[in-house]
């Protein structure tokens, strides 16, 4: 009888080993995780403010910064970043299959598009869970021949709890804004 128990456990754990397939758990892209990142905060508001500039007489440079991750679905989400009362700008990170793109949308108050609008680029493979890098694509090169360049960056920070959005030109600084994520704000 012991035999034949053995016998048994030993054909049980052959047809579990052998007979069901073996999958392994694939870890998302640092792109994928970042916008799942991002997007647990959906519906949040973020005060912020202008720690660098080289454009000394733009609003952005002093203005007051806000930023609501206002809209969310399964492949996009939009930000409102508000300099002022001025609420022409939206960022929009867009989730595709192989990658996230990330562009800035400018409309004029009556909604219609800005000349200069949906510049920005995909985000790069140095990326991570909470920061990623989104250089210039072709049609930023063309529509701003001088933006050729642009590196921007986005970091959420869960030590510091601040959203980071950052700008290179030529592998220089151009602008950064800090926002507090540790005090969302309430309407």
């Amino acid at each position: 009888m012991k035999s034949t128990n053995l016998i048994l456990f030993i054909l049980v754990t052959a047809v579990l080993f052998f007979g069901c397939e073996r999958k392994e758990v694939e870890e998302p892209a640092t792109y994928e995780a970042f916008f799942m990142n991002l997007h647990a905060l959906c519906g949040q508001k973020f005060e912020g403010h202008t720690e660098f500039t080289l454009l000394t007489d733009h609003p952005l440079a002093d203005g007051s910064l806000l930023m609501h991750i206002e809209t969310c679905t399964d492949t996009e989400i939009r930000i409102p970043f508000i300099v002022n009362d001025d609420s022409s700008r939206t960022w929009v990170l867009t989730l595709h299959d192989d990658g996230l793109l990330f562009k800035h949308d400018h409309r004029h108050p009556d909604g219609t598009p800005e000349d200069t609008t949906m510049y920005g680029g995909w985000a790069t493979a140095e990326g991570t869970e909470f920061k990623q890098y989104f250089p210039a694509d072709e049609y930023t090169a063309e529509l701003i021949p001088d933006a050729a360049t642009n590196v921007w960056l986005m970091e959420i920070n869960p030590e510091t709890r601040e959203f980071i959005y950052y700008l290179e030109r030529h592998n220089e600084p151009r602008f950064r804004a800090v926002f507090n994520m540790a005090e969302p704000v309430s309407e």
